[in-house]
């Protein structure tokens, strides 16, 4: 089976000149933990912040490479290298057009200067760098004979990577597939070199055209997160998880990571009017994005837990699928419906901690504050923090008194019933080793329902640990 190399572009969109350093990093983390292959940089704006930058992200890494774009400048070599010096894995990325326009609009040189020109910065990056990647950018447009003469050149200079890109963005699925295959046949050294190809998604094509290409042989695929100048990494993902075996391709990712980092950079990405509004996309699930009825069959259910981020072994499937037949007799099941019914019946355990008290204190002109008794073994034990309001400081309460943090992965409060005596239910999702625990909790007082979710969670943790 082959393994897809992803490569994130991400950091070198527009709006990344607005974020803050902070923001930069923590795209950076999130990227290496969702398990891209390749981090893209972009090209050296700023020589005082960006080279700085780099060099902090570079420890942060223990997957993705990461890659700095270059012109025909020597200097951009120079100062890129420089900026990569000490990271393990890095790259060095030579961009420039190929097409008959766009070598005269943008670079001032015609095919032969472009020749020369390709050759001798390609060999000077080789000469500092293991690798070093040729992007030619629109090279749909480009004439093939040139095309294939100016890869040609790249590789035989010291090219280990080619980038093949759709500017236009106006490709077919059948014509990317026909496209990549025909220069592939006519690549020098392909068994050594490592081809990827980049789509944007102007027709919603994106997708079908970086699968098709695959399929004809690329090795890898340009990807970003909310961005329609590359291939959706979420879809795409699904594509590869979901039909890998058929397609005969796998790829590094981190499915059960994936939706939490990509909703976590959608958050640093986009401005807060548009995510906090009722018209965001993504992978952000709301209760539009799921809706089952009587009609769903198992296999659908299923499919609709992996969507919200479950791993769930097969009972817990059949668990889950059994109590949606009960409520989808009565009515159509959304994505937070679904979210309750796994929260309810998967993987339910004996309590390892159980809730003896609690008391929380907030107010405008205090600290929010937590006292939590629970009992483990019969034995009584307790917990005093200080947190961000009386659920957090709660949160916070019960871990001081388990000695871990676990990442909290979801938190949805909802009433489930009319009038000043409501009833409340909370859900929450907590994070260990990749794997999502769910559990909910049910209560007059929203911060009790919050702290039995959270016990209810943190109990399938410990159970399922113990059994390992």
């Amino acid at each position: 089976m082959k393994k897809i190399l992803m490569t994130d572009t991400t950091l070198c969109g527009e709006n990344v000149a607005v974020m803050s350093f902070r923001e930069k990093l923590e795209i950076a983390k999130l990227l290496d933990k969702m398990g891209i292959d390749c981090i893209d940089f972009g090209k050296i704006k700023n020589v005082k912040t960006d080279p700085l930058l780099v060099s902090t992200i570079a420890p942060l890494l223990s997957h993705s490479a990461l890659c700095i774009s270059v012109g025909f400048d020597e200097q951009d070599a120079i100062i890129a290298s420089r900026a990569l010096t000490g990271v393990a894995n890095a790259r060095l990325a030579l961009c420039v057009p190929v097409s008959t326009v766009g070598m005269e609009y943008t670079c001032h040189k015609k095919p032969a200067a472009m020749l020369e020109a390709v050759d001798a910065q390609i060999r000077r990056c080789r000469s500092i760098m293991n690798h070093v990647e040729f992007c030619a950018i629109d090279a749909t447009r480009s004439e093939p004979e040139f095309l294939n003469q100016i890869l040609s050149v790249a590789v035989q200079a010291g090219a280990t990577h080619i980038t093949l890109c759709d500017n236009a963005g106006r490709l077919l699925p059948d014509e990317a597939a026909q496209f990549v295959a025909n220069t592939l046949a006519a690549l020098p050294s392909r068994e050594t070199i490592c081809v990827s190809v980049s789509f944007p998604d102007h027709i919603q094509m994106s997708i079908a055209c970086a699968i098709a290409a695959l399929s004809a042989g690329a090795d890898g695929v340009k990807t970003a997160v909310d961005s329609s100048d590359c291939s959706d990494i979420y879809p795409l993902s699904e594509i590869i998880r979901d039909r890998g075996e058929v397609l005969d391709m796998c790829c590094a990712l981190n499915t059960t990571d994936l939706r939490r980092c990509i909703r976590q950079i959608e958050q640093i990405t986009r401005p807060t009017a548009e995510i906090t509004g009722a018209a965001t996309t993504g992978v952000n699930i709301s209760n539009e994005d799921i809706s089952l009825d009587k009609n769903d069959d198992c296999v659908s259910v299923a499919r609709a837990v992996r969507k919200l981020g479950y791993d769930l072994n097969p009972d817990d499937e059949a668990h889950v699928y059994e109590a949606f037949v009960r409520v989808a007799e009565k009515k159509a099941v959304n994505a937070r419906e679904l979210e309750a019914i796994i929260a309810s019946t998967a993987l339910q355990v004996p309590p390892t901690y159980q809730l003896v008290s609690y008391l929380t204190n907030s107010g405008n002109i205090i600290n929010s504050s937590a006292h939590i008794q629970l009992e483990k073994n019969g034995k009584r034990l307790e917990g005093i923090t200080i947190g961000d309001g009386p659920i957090d400081a709660a949160f916070m309460a019960i871990e001081q008194i388990i000695g871990h943090h676990y990442d909290l992965d979801d938190f949805q409060i909802q009433s489930v019933t009319q009038g000043h005596e409501a009833m409340g239910n909370a859900l929450v999702r907590l994070r260990n080793g990749g794997k999502i625990y769910s559990g909910n909790g049910i209560s007059t007082d929203i911060i009790g329902a919050s702290i039995r979710a959270y016990l209810n969670a943190l109990n399938k943790i410990v159970y399922e640990e113990a059994a390992e």
